[in-house]
């Protein structure tokens, strides 16, 4: 018999938003910040994509579902994301691609933007949801290994471990795909290192918050699920 949980749709809805707005609104922007002087291995300031501030909540999330429900469940939420993903960049090439209307003024601003914001190229696009759609099954995998392995303790590590390895999954997939043969090979490496060891830190910092979240939904979901017995296989919905 199907369990019916409180707050497992919660968790989804804020898994798939969080994937949605750090892909669509923080890649367009660079930012950067200036930085102490006793940060010298850093330079004097730091540059980053905005999207890169963000996007590691959703393996935040991952993490709380995967260490709650188990992989299974958390399967679902990955394709649930990966759908989304999916509809959002169809709906962004097919509003973009519509002919603007030239008796509307604000046209002639609004249809750059939104080729600027929302027109990524193919690469970045295949580069993105690949990068996604396997970075976020390590992360889910590791993390439900370990949890069985440590029988339950150290959730840190598990945590930490699988971010680690999801992270640098991700950022192997993505921007070779997406950059390999536009930037230049030391450029792109340099930047594929410092993203991975940003979004790792994000997940190291938010550490006693992932502590604080898990602890109270397995409280009050009174579930803490090992995956001793499920099919590790991300083309499934089911909930084994």
């Amino acid at each position: 018999m199907q369990r019916n949980y409180r707050y497992y749709d919660f968790l989804m809805a804020g898994f798939v938003a969080v994937l949605l707005c750090s892909n669509l609104i923080g890649p367009a922007k660079v930012c950067a910040l200036p930085l102490p002087d006793w940060l010298p291995v850093l330079g004097p300031v730091l540059v980053f994509g905005a999207g890169n501030l963000f996007f590691p909540v959703s393996y935040i999330f991952g993490d709380v579902l995967t260490e709650v429900y188990g992989y299974a469940r958390t399967r679902r939420v990955i394709w649930a994301g990966f759908g989304a993903m999916v509809f959002a960049t169809v709906m962004s090439a097919i509003v973009v691609a519509l002919p603007p209307s030239p008796s509307e003024p604000f046209n002639a601003q609004l249809q750059p933007a939104l080729e600027t914001v929302f027109g990524g190229t193919w690469r970045i696009v295949c580069a993105s949801m690949l990068a996604f759609f396997v970075g976020d099954f390590t992360n889910s995998y590791v993390l439900a290994r370990m949890k069985v392995w440590t029988q339950g303790r150290w959730l840190w590590t598990r945590t930490i471990g699988s971010t680690i390895l999801g992270q640098g999954v991700d950022s192997l997939v993505f921007y070779p795909i997406a950059f390999y043969g536009i930037w230049e090979t030391d450029t792109l490496f340099q930047v594929l290192c410092f993203n991975w060891a940003f979004k790792v830190s994000v997940e190291v910092l938010m550490t006693p918050a992932t502590y604080a979240a898990v602890h109270w939904i397995k409280r009050h979901e009174g579930e803490d699920h090992y995956d001793r017995d499920t099919r590790f296989t991300p083309f499934s919905l089911a909930d084994r």
